[in-house]
């Protein structure tokens, strides 16, 4: 998690009455750079066919966030070190960067690269784009939840489901869940501001 001094924010968020997600205002417009040491991707899967849930992380190599207006321009870039994923186990971390899963040797990175931005009528903020694991490229959305400025940081939280299937990696079905559920916190800076 986040250790750092405490911040007065200027928080650009509304509670979404009739859906529970949160209504992100649209940031100050500009190219921002994510900090991966103040940043993080966690997970959870389900395993042991449902029985038992596996939590861990990924830690980001590079980010980049620019914020148009309108915002529907906006882009994302994410690249994910596959090396680092951690789930506190190492026989099962030794696994899943292994060729029965990520195959780190041969594809050290997990790219996200977005294609689209929308807002619907109630405020809600999805990024399209398209992840690439394991060589394999597939259609994913984002589901912005948080998103705050404080000057020229910006504070985001973003969640999304992830198919390992839909990216090659189907071993061990039952035994290793199908879907990851992802969150990313990032902090990123606002450039040439």
């Amino acid at each position: 998690m986040f250790m750092c001094c405490p911040v007065r924010y200027d928080v650009n968020i509304q509670v979404n009455e009739r859906g529970g997600r949160m209504t992100v205002v649209v940031p100050p417009a500009g190219r921002y750079v994510v900090d991966p040491g103040r940043s993080e991707i966690t997970f959870t899967a389900k395993h042991q066919f449902g029985l038992g849930t596996v939590r861990g992380g990924f830690s980001l190599r590079t980010a980049e966030i620019t914020v148009t207006d309108p915002p529907a321009s906006s882009a994302v870039r994410v690249s994910v070190d596959a090396t680092s994923f951690d789930s506190g186990h190492k026989g099962r971390d030794g696994k899943v960067k292994s060729k029965t899963f990520l195959d780190v040797e041969r594809h050290p990175e997990i790219a996200f690269e977005s294609t689209g931005v929308t807002v619907d009528s109630a405020g809600n903020w999805t990024v399209r784009g398209i992840l690439t694991a394991r060589g394999e490229k597939a259609p994913v959305e984002l589901a912005v939840v948080d998103a705050k400025t404080a000057g020229t940081e910006l504070t985001l939280t973003a969640t999304t489901v992830v198919d390992r299937y839909a990216h090659g990696i189907t071993a061990m079905k039952g035994m290793a869940g199908r879907h990851l559920h992802l969150t990313a916190q990032v902090r990123a800076h606002r450039q040439g501001a």
